[in-house]
């Protein structure tokens, strides 16, 4: 029988893009329906799309895919958004307030839309994550209820290039497919792989990539700092290639031979790898070869974190993503960074129930499209008018867009920024609404302070008018004063 209750979510990779459909069962536990993947070495380059045409064929046709085995309509889909342009920003904004007056959560709100309106060149906000605000001199998380003459809001804005943000959305606008929500790819990495101790003492979180190497630093249960580094596993596999194999052969002897760290006491000066029938290699020169790229990702990943918190990763370092399968890679973490605590995350820390190899081989590549399965909380089955909640088959909510199955996205209502779950980014269609509910409101606004400007100056002609009449003590005492001057 078809499956009438289930998330779909898309994962926009370096090398492939990936579809997956799951239900959440009763346990917690996840269950996986159907996974689908499409080269995306055409169209895809570190996670940016530069070829529209193509990725969104490779989109369709997970698509189509997808609903062929599920033998059910798709009505909306969850993705997420990486790329190597998403990097971090610190921000802040001070406002000064009357010590008498306790901060209040409209000011918090204001300095936040304050922060939001920041404009970067050709860069596009995708979120934004609180850090600690001031009141004063003292930091504070929450400072509403506190008197303070100055209040300091430092803000962390996730940017990406503002050009791929577009193509991104157009992508799933030609190919008709409505976004139920748009996450950051790295942020459902994180829930689903760190533990909340690690995220509370502070860790670093290096997602090891084919092409790109994304980095995320925690502390206090607070993202403070993200970018994602343009090398990755397949720059080892193209150093290979210098030793004139083609890439193919060259990624067969990574996987075969390579180890991220060997101690120089290990290496065997006569041992010697076969490159092909013919010709072989010394291991020491493979060694040298391998070595020399991952010890450059590896201080790449090291040199983002801020120097603030390095000595405040009390959780240690986690790697995830199919280069944590590298040899001895936590080694070589640990032999550069001088950070004994490294734990590799080969799955996610929630129970996953399937029959595909991919992810029952625990190696880390499905990982982040996995995070964004666990992430969507409405039906994505059509052709229902209104979809269920996930977690509650029987109770029906309203959702937002459209409910035709295959019909194109029509423009939804913009949520409202600052009430976001994090890591959820507003779609192109809901910035434009946004926008233009902004301007509506600024020039209500206008229109309002006008009117009242208007009021106040009639009122204060009418009490000048009022000011300049007699009074009738003194029309009397005029009027007394007349006869006075008779009888003299």
């Amino acid at each position: 029988m078809p499956a009438k209750n289930f998330v779909v979510a898309i994962e926009l990779g370096s090398t492939k893009i990936t579809g997956i459909a799951g239900q959440r069962r009763s346990d917690g536990s996840i269950a996986v329906l159907s996974v689908m993947s499409e080269d995306a070495s055409q169209c895809m380059r570190k996670g940016v799309v530069y070829n529209i045409d193509k990725t969104v064929q490779c989109i369709t046709n997970i698509i189509s895919r997808l609903k062929s085995q599920l033998k059910s309509g798709i009505k909306h889909v969850y993705i997420g958004v990486g790329g190597q342009s998403i990097h971090s920003e610190r921000n802040s904004i001070v406002r000064e307030i009357d010590s008498d007056v306790p901060v209040t959560q409209r000011i918090i709100v204001e300095m936040m839309d304050q922060n939001r309106n920041m404009q970067y060149p050709d860069m596009e906000i995708l979120d934004v994550e609180a850090q600690e605000y001031r009141a004063d001199s003292l930091p504070e998380l929450d400072p509403v209820g506190i008197q303070c003459r100055r209040l300091e809001g430092n803000f962390l804005n996730i940017l990406q290039c503002r050009r791929h943000y577009q193509k991104l959305n157009s992508c799933f606008d030609i190919a008709g497919v409505q976004i139920a929500e748009m996450y950051l790819a790295p942020f459902a990495l994180a829930d689903a792989v760190l533990t909340p101790v690690e995220k509370r003492s502070g860790c670093l979180l290096v997602d090891l990539g084919a092409d790109t190497t994304t980095v995320m630093v925690y502390h206090k249960n607070i993202i403070r700092h993200i970018a994602v580094i343009p090398i990755g596993g397949s720059n080892i596999t193209k150093d290979i290639t210098s030793l004139q194999v083609d890439e193919a052969e060259a990624e067969k002897l990574k996987l075969r031979h390579a180890s991220a760290y060997t101690p120089a006491a290990d290496i065997d000066p006569s041992l010697k790898y076969d490159l092909d029938a013919e010709r072989k290699i010394e291991s020491s020169k493979f060694i040298e070869i391998v070595e020399g790229r991952v010890q450059e990702i590896i201080a790449n990943a090291w040199n983002q974190v801020p120097t603030e918190f390095r000595d405040k990763i009390l959780g240690g370092i986690v790697l995830t993503g199919g280069g944590s399968n590298m040899k001895n890679i936590d080694m070589a973490f640990r032999e550069i960074t001088h950070i004994d605590k490294v734990r590799i995350a080969n799955f996610v820390t929630y129970t996953i129930n399937s029959s595909n190899s991919e992810i029952n081989a625990h190696n880390g590549t499905m990982n982040t499209l996995l995070g964004l399965l666990a992430k969507g909380d409405q039906n994505c089955w059509a052709p229902e008018e209104r979809s269920s909640d996930l977690f509650n088959d029987g109770d029906t909510t309203e959702r937002r867009g459209t409910d035709s199955t295959d019909s194109a996205p029509s423009v939804q209502a913009p949520r409202d920024p600052n009430s976001l779950r994090p890591g959820v980014i507003q779609t192109q269609a809901e910035k434009d609404a946004a926008e233009r509910a902004a301007q509506e409101a600024e020039e209500k606004r206008k229109a309002d302070e006008a009117a009242k400007q208007l009021a106040e100056e009639e009122m204060r002609r009418q009490q000048e008018k009022a000011n300049r009449k007699p009074s009738l003590g003194n029309k009397i005492l005029k009027w007394l004063g007349t006869f006075t001057d008779a009888d003299e």
